[in-house]
């Protein structure tokens, strides 16, 4: 059925079905006539305010109903809006699929067998157009929304996004492979990649504390608890009966101790010598960097930790979006109109 027949009626007495289908049809019809969706090169916090005010309970009700039956696909969509956002800004290109005539971004190294959750955007996408009567809530959006309300529903704050992005007609697979920051990376080649894409330190350390949930693959973390001596010995080789030197590329081990809750064990590993990817550790070597403070400073102030993250989380959302009359609304995140 065409989703404008799933908007809410609001008749106060039972109908037969036919009239009450047709009468939703017509006040979807109705409300779709009137939409009128502002033009605007900036963001804001109350976009969707008087275009769609239920856009973004009917994102929170979703995503609560999937994190509560699988935790781990509040990270993973945290993930997606991340890896969203390094290539060419926060214009949900990630979210296409390959087609005979088209590569996306979702084979890229960095996304192949990694990225997950597609299939949740793909519900909130449906599930929003029916609440807002047609196609007016963005894929980026979405994906914005559904990054903050999953760090939230996990524990952690829950912050201002600001809306009104609108989605790419395009992907690169090649900026996928080249602009998203790798485990592998050591400290300059971090910082870097963060100040290439108008970020800074304190982004860096603040965004990787997003690894205070979910999972990592064994072939990200496999060259670390074999080869390398900033590691705490005992917690290395708890990693090997995980992942051994060769196959069980797909085996996972969890990011900090407590991976299901948004706090800040994940400093606190890297103060033990305990962060799972080299990446992570890099934050934290005990040489009195400026990492290093701010890795200590956030371990110990939690409060300042969950503040700063929505900062810098708003900071990255702002990256390059596409706003006004530049890209478009996609009926479905996969695929351009």
């Amino acid at each position: 059925m065409p989703f404008d027949l799933f908007c809410t009626a609001i008749w106060e007495k039972p109908e037969p079905i036919a009239m009450s289908a047709f009468r939703s049809f017509f006040m979807c019809f109705v409300v779709a006539a009137a939409i009128v969706i502002p033009i605007s090169a900036q963001l804001s916090p109350d976009f969707y305010d008087k275009l769609c005010p239920q856009a973004l309970p009917t994102i929170r009700s979703i995503l609560e109903k999937a994190i509560y039956h699988e935790p781990r696909l509040g990270a993973s969509l945290l993930r997606v809006h991340f890896h969203d956002c390094f290539v060419n800004g926060c214009d949900a290109s990630v979210l296409l699929d390959d087609t005979p005539n088209f590569t996306g971004e979702k084979t890229a190294g960095p996304n192949l067998n990694s990225l997950r959750g597609f299939e949740v955007i793909d519900e909130i996408k449906e599930a929003v157009n029916s609440a807002c009567c047609g196609n007016v809530v963005s894929c980026a959006d979405i994906l914005a929304v559904a990054a903050r309300d999953s760090v939230a529903i996990l524990g952690g704050p829950s912050y201002q996004v600001l809306l009104g992005r609108r989605d790419a007609r395009t992907a690169s697979l090649n900026d996928a492979n080249s602009d998203i920051p790798r485990p592998i990376f050591d400290f300059p080649a971090l910082l870097s990649n963060f100040q290439n894409h108008g970020l800074d330190l304190n982004d860096l350390v603040l965004l990787s504390g997003g690894h205070t949930i979910g999972l990592a693959r064994c072939t990200n973390f496999r060259d670390r608890i074999y080869n390398e001596t900033n590691i705490k010995p005992k917690f290395a080789a708890s990693l090997r009966g995980i992942c051994p030197k060769e196959g069980g590329d797909d085996n996972t081990a969890t990011l900090d101790a407590t991976t299901a809750n948004f706090d800040t064990e994940y400093f606190k590993d890297l103060l033990k010598l305990k962060g799972l990817l080299h990446s992570d550790q890099e934050l934290f070597k005990g040489v009195g960097s400026a990492s290093d403070g701010l890795v200590q400073y956030y371990n110990n102030n939690p409060g300042a930790f969950f503040a700063d993250f929505g900062v810098s989380m708003i900071k990255m959302g702002n990256m390059k979006p596409l706003t006004g009359s530049d890209g478009e609304i996609r009926m479905n995140c996969r695929k351009i109109n």
